[in-house]
């Protein structure tokens, strides 16, 4: 995923979308996220999980120039 496309998301993504922006497959995503190993924190709701835009920027390097 492009730099442009990464600061484009909204403020949060479901765990395939941050899996892509960090390079990685869904299934290797899932793997991280149910062992607790995922990157960047995620938010649990219900089953499904979401990362915050803001924490994917900041471990790629990009700054943040939204408000």
């Amino acid at each position: 995923m492009l730099e442009k496309d990464v600061r484009a998301l909204p403020v949060a993504v479901d765990l395939v979308t941050a899996g892509k922006a960090l390079g990685l497959s869904r299934t290797t995503a899932y793997s991280l996220a149910k062992r607790g190993d995922f990157p960047v924190p995620l938010l649990r709701l219900g089953a499904q999980y979401r990362a915050r835009r803001a924490d994917l920027l900041a471990l790629l390097g990009i700054p943040d120039t939204r408000a």
